[in-house]
């Protein structure tokens, strides 16, 4: 392998999300917001032709326009100007292989979650990681919200004391009729066991609502109790969830998931109890957090406003008063990512509020999916294998 020179941009590739791809697009906007990324390169679609009419798309020179990301993996890697790092954005059960090829190649990778279609792959990959010496990031975007960052701040600061109560929902109603027979590229895949994994629901979205509950508590339930159902004929993954957790700290919670929730085109609701006091926020009000110390009024914490926290500050870029949200969120995801890899370049020390998920997080996941699926066929609770 050569020796590569850098520039003050990361050279980015990205596997997946060509022509007509709604993810790839949302991670090169995420990828440029702060101008840390150049995109130079990319495998974006299984279609030969595609993948190259794509390239030219976004600019890349025709060597650069790859047919697969193993012959990208392997190019890059080589050449002097190589990519540093790679976003992989395609449907869940091709994230294994191209994770595995480019750390192998030596390069860091950002990954759209979930890590894998199932534990055992994720557990793999954890290997890999390891033996590569490479970064892995895992673009759980909720947690780069400002306001989740306050609330993570004040409960690690004990503003809410020991933990009790969480309570977290995911709800959405884009699957409430039968969409993956109507040509819908999104429904088909997420719907498939053989490309989606285990989990319908509980794998898009309630991977996302057991993950940001873990980000801002810094617990992770060690049992749980799963009603997972197909309200829609014929679908063969569950459409909504219903699971109770337990935390070895004594701590329960309660986390719904459902894509079937008529009204609902995006709702992401958390709420976290202590002996002290409640902290609640909205994805439908992403810039306010609400905070009740016990036998006090309610305040109303908002971002880069009056009160507002250090680890908020730091990811907000707008002044207070602006809307802010889901492009920023991933955003935030890839400036962390963009510190981490700046600093491996010089092996310096990462610093302390440097914040992304990563394997681990993927990890806990598959381990939320697998437990789900398992307690669902026995009616019994099942621990997490994490």
């Amino acid at each position: 392998m050569t020796t590569k020179s850098y520039g003050h941009r990361i050279r980015l590739g990205m596997v997946g999300g060509g022509q007509g791809g709604f993810i790839g697009s949302v991670h090169r906007i995420a990828a440029r917001l702060d101008d840390r990324y150049d995109l130079v390169a990319g495998a974006l679609s299984s279609n030969a032709e595609r993948a190259r009419s794509s390239g030219r798309d976004l600019g890349f020179v025709e060597d650069r326009c790859y047919t697969s990301f193993a012959e990208m993996a392997a190019a890059e890697s080589q050449r002097q100007d190589g990519i540093e790092a790679v976003a992989i954005v395609t449907p869940n059960h091709l994230h294994f292989e191209p994770a595995k090829a480019f750390l192998e190649a030596g390069i860091h990778v950002i990954c759209d979650k979930p890590v894998t279609t199932t534990l055992e792959k994720a557990k793999e990959l954890a290997g890999i990681i390891a033996e590569s010496g490479r970064l892995f990031v895992l673009t759980h975007n909720y947690t780069g919200y400002p306001m989740i960052r306050q609330m993570r701040e004040m409960i690690a600061a004990g503003a809410i004391g020991r933990l009790r109560h969480v309570q977290v929902e995911y709800a959405q109603d884009w699957l409430t009729q039968a969409a993956e027979t109507t040509g819908a590229k999104g429904a088909e895949w997420r719907t498939d066991p053989a490309r989606s994994g285990a989990g319908g629901a509980i794998g898009d979205i309630g991977t996302h609502a057991f993950n940001l509950a873990a980000f801002v508590t810094g617990e992770t339930p060690d049992q749980l109790l799963a009603d997972l159902t197909s309200f829609v004929p014929g679908r063969r993954l569950d459409d909504s969830a219903n699971i109770l957790m337990r935390y070895a700290s004594g701590a329960k919670g309660m986390l719904w998931a459902s894509q079937i929730a008529v009204g609902n085109e995006n709702e992401l609701t958390l709420r976290i109890y202590g002996e002290k006091g409640g902290l609640e926020w909205s994805h439908s009000v992403v810039n306010e957090l609400r905070f009740t110390p016990y036998g006090e009024q309610m305040r109303i914490f908002t971002r880069n406003g009056a009160g507002a926290g250090l680890a908020a500050n730091r990811v907000s870029r707008i002044p207070s008063g602006h809307p802010e949200g889901y492009l920023e969120g991933f955003a935030t995801i890839y400036r962390e990512a963009a510190d981490a890899i700046v600093a491996a370049r010089s092996e310096q020390k990462l610093s302390g509020d440097v914040v992304y998920p990563g394997i681990t997080e993927g990890i806990a996941g598959l381990a939320f999916i697998e437990a789900a699926v398992a307690s669902n066929k026995t009616s019994a609770w099942a621990k997490l294998n994490i």
